[in-house]
């Protein structure tokens, strides 16, 4: 099959390379000329576990290969898939000028009946939009949803062997059906993983899915905080509820709330969405303001430990990332900390496995970053763990001892809540379990 990935943000990048390694002559489009040419030289762009292997081994298949001219490549293509950006407007809702623009390009250059393929998160109507823009193509342009559903340090494995593909498609319409499914076979062998529906219903699946996780996520984050004022710890309670085969554990875990390319924004879109037809949706807009207010949560822990005084203070971070296996800083709570505490004149020192050289574009010389998690300590008032990197889970807290001016540790995702650390000498602190 010949396919052609407009995008090769996270989306269109993973998308792309799984495709070609399912077999399909692949190419992808950027804009952006000297992106294009540092992947052609198989530089991977962003840090994605099993990424980089993977274009490197269809690139040197002739599978795989990258352009910056999308007329010339949606002329050759059979399938286009949309992976462009849909970056929030002021309002909170999507913008689709960069999803327009494949559209009106498709509509102008295909050279044979086509399917139109939105793998970018857009909103309910986007698939009616495409097909509006389409449909003068002097060939036919079928339009599909086919949202993504890929997590960040996991994003490989989730396209090549997914929990679902959800696919949205008018019932009647056999040739785009034929398509997709001889496109998604190979993840298919063993059992059917292709949902289908119409496609407002996989447009919105995409918002719901992660509006119900980030909910859970803000959720249980209400009550770590109601742990601490009535004595409970946030483990027993998190064992506890998801014991319960109707809820289960995940996205349980108490934290300084959720980041990302995706959670903010889905959940602000989803919220506009409603708004747009006449529907509040409380619980969405409650799951984003307590998201924004425990993103201050460590900031507001620290001061409480520094009399409300920061400044001078030198604070060691450990974990920049919105979550470990990712080199993504968007939406992190790390930045909101960084900006409390730049702003209250605190000195910061930081370590990340991936995430510093964004971290650096961000704020330049305002912050010291070190390829040493040791170095981070060093003479520091307060060292607060922000993202739980595998390396960080086990440290040498006799080192840190050393090393830190005052002993004092925030854990920002309860990581070492167990290991006794006021035993050792340390002022613990994490969410929603006792001090130490």
């Amino acid at each position: 099959m010949r396919i052609c990935m407009v995008g090769t943000g996270y989306v269109g990048l993973v998308s792309g390379a799984g495709f070609a390694e399912m077999g399909n002559d692949v190419v992808c489009v950027d804009i952006d000329k000297a992106k294009v040419q540092r992947l052609r030289e198989g530089e991977c762009p962003i840090f994605e576990p099993g990424l980089e292997e993977l274009l490197a081994r269809n690139i040197k298949a002739r599978r795989l290969t990258f352009t910056d001219d999308t007329a010339a490549a949606v002329a050759g293509a059979q399938v286009v898939f949309v992976g462009v950006g849909t970056p929030p407007r002021s309002d909170g809702g999507a913008d689709l000028s960069a999803v327009d623009k494949v559209a009106e390009t498709v509509a102008a250059n295909v050279q044979q009946e086509t399917v139109l393929v939105l793998k970018s998160t857009v909103p309910v109507g986007t698939n009616a939009r495409a097909r509006r823009i389409v449909a003068n193509a002097k060939h036919k342009v079928h339009v599909v949803s086919n949202p993504e559903f890929l997590k960040e340090g996991e994003a490989v494995n989730d396209f090549l062997r997914p929990d679902r593909v959800v696919l949205g498609c008018d019932a009647d319409d056999s040739f785009a059906r034929d398509i997709m499914e001889r496109i998604y076979h190979p993840v298919c062998l063993d059992r059917n993983r292709l949902i289908w529906m119409a496609p407002a219903s996989a447009e919105l699946t995409k918002y719901v899915s992660n509006t119900m996780l980030a909910m859970r996520i803000s959720f249980v984050n209400e009550i770590a905080s109601l742990c601490e004022k009535v004595g409970a710890d946030i483990h027993e309670v998190r064992h506890g509820v998801g014991s319960d085969v109707r809820i289960g554990p995940k996205f349980l875990y108490a934290g300084p709330g959720y980041g990302g390319s995706c959670f903010p924004k889905d959940v602000q879109a989803l919220v506009q969405t409603g708004r747009e037809h006449g529907v509040e949706l409380d619980l969405a807009v409650s799951t984003h303001r307590v998201n924004d207010r425990q993103k201050g949560l460590l900031s507001r822990k620290l001061k409480s430990h520094m009399d409300g005084d920061l400044r001078g203070k030198r604070i060691a971070l450990w974990g920049l990332t919105f979550k470990p296996r990712t080199d993504d800083v968007r939406e992190s709570a790390a930045l909101m900390l960084i900006d409390v505490l730049l702003t209250e004149g605190a000195e910061i020192v930081a370590h990340d496995p991936e995430g510093m050289q964004n971290t650096r574009a961000l704020y330049g010389d305002r912050i010291q970053l070190v390829e040493d998690q040791y170095d981070a300590a060093k003479d520091a008032d307060a060292l607060v763990l922000v993202t739980e990197w595998r390396q960080y889970q086990n440290p040498d807290f006799e080192r840190l001892k050393t090393l830190l001016r005052r002993p004092l540790i925030l854990d920002g995702r309860n990581i070492w809540s167990t290991y006794g650390l006021r035993k050792q000498g340390f002022v613990y602190e994490g969410v929603g379990v006792a001090k130490q």
